[in-house]
């Protein structure tokens, strides 16, 4: 009689045990900056194939867009973590003594971008000075800045952006900024032609790009799901680009109905052709990674540029506590 009931006492602990770890994944709110499309291709991926899962956690996708500020969603509480677009509005976070930091950089190289037309004489980022181009109210504040500082832009070139091709493909005269990974293609499929592009990058722009940040609360009360979460998604990351993207792209045009597979296949290619993710410090310490160094050349870069004081404590922008840690382990 004992022994049966031992095991019988073992099994409703190992079932007990079971159930609790079910229910004991932990809910994450992730906000993209922007629509479901390549360029989040490894968080995709980690949800499709269930790594997100197999690391404890139950992540919900929440995409963004030109209406969603997902900052303010994170600032909130109403996010676990976002996508901030550039090492701009971590730094400003900092300026603002606002509590969130930026726990990982998902691209390595910026892929923001100016567009023009060939034959115009716009073809480098020194021909554009005095000319009108086209930028957001978001990269006025951001990248437009450096620029000024750098080529000796103005404020008088700006012109709206309203989030469309239609004032480029009807104008030849037209500037105006995008994405390496979409806008030339989109141009390309209604033109025929290739566009100028100019990438950020080769401006000497030296910021990180599509940061992952969240709380200084969550980071210091729960570091452990921070991690996991980071570790997931740089698993998600790797066979994304290294392995079948096939489970990314379904879940991406499931997101978002109005992507096309012409669209997808170019963005991806770009990513992996341009090393967006996985280049320079990524090679050797994993994909997310940031180093002291880079943080501080892009922070006296923007000193320069006058965009902040020196005596900011940029530091407290970012933490390297889960990052740098080399490729993860393969599932």
């Amino acid at each position: 009689m004992f022994r049966p009931l031992r095991v019988a006492l073992a099994a409703t602990v190992a079932l007990t045990v079971f159930s609790s770890a079910a229910r004991a994944a932990d809910k994450i709110s992730f906000g993209l900056d922007w629509v479901a499309e390549p360029e989040y291709g490894g968080y995709y991926e980690a949800l499709a194939e269930g790594l997100y899962k197999k690391a404890g956690l139950e992540v919900t996708i929440y995409q963004g867009g030109p209406q969603v500020n997902t900052a303010q969603l994170l600032i909130a509480g109403k996010l676990d973590f976002d996508i901030t677009s550039n090492a701009f509005l971590a730094l400003n976070f900092a300026q603002e003594h606002i509590p969130y930091e930026v726990v990982a950089a998902g691209f390595q190289k910026d892929p923001d971008c100016l567009i023009a037309h060939h034959g115009q004489g716009n073809d480098s980022f020194t021909d554009l000075k005095g000319k009108p181009i086209a930028v957001s109210t978001d990269t006025r504040a951001s990248w437009w800045l450096f620029l000024k500082a750098r080529y000796g832009y103005s404020d008088s070139q700006l012109r709206p952006y309203g989030f469309s091709l239609t004032p480029f493909l009807t104008n030849k005269k037209d500037i105006q900024e995008g994405y390496v990974t979409s806008e030339p293609y989109l141009v390309h499929k209604a033109t025929g032609k290739w566009p100028v592009v100019l990438a950020l990058p080769e401006a000497g722009f030296d910021g990180y790009a599509s940061l992952i940040a969240t709380s200084d609360k969550m980071a210091k009360a729960h570091p452990q799901i921070v991690q996991r979460f980071i570790d997931a998604s740089a698993q998600g990351w790797y066979d994304f680009l290294y392995k079948n993207p096939g489970p990314a792209f379904a879940a991406i045009k499931k997101a978002n109905p109005d992507m096309t597979d012409g669209l997808m296949k170019f963005g991806y290619e770009q990513l992996k052709k341009r090393g967006i993710v996985d280049s320079g410090d990524a090679k050797t310490l994993g994909i997310y990674a940031m180093t002291d160094a880079r943080w501080a050349s892009f922070f006296h870069q923007m000193v320069k540029a006058g965009m902040y004081s020196p005596s900011l404590d940029y530091k407290a922008a970012y933490t390297l506590q889960f990052v740098d840690h080399g490729h993860p382990k393969q599932n």
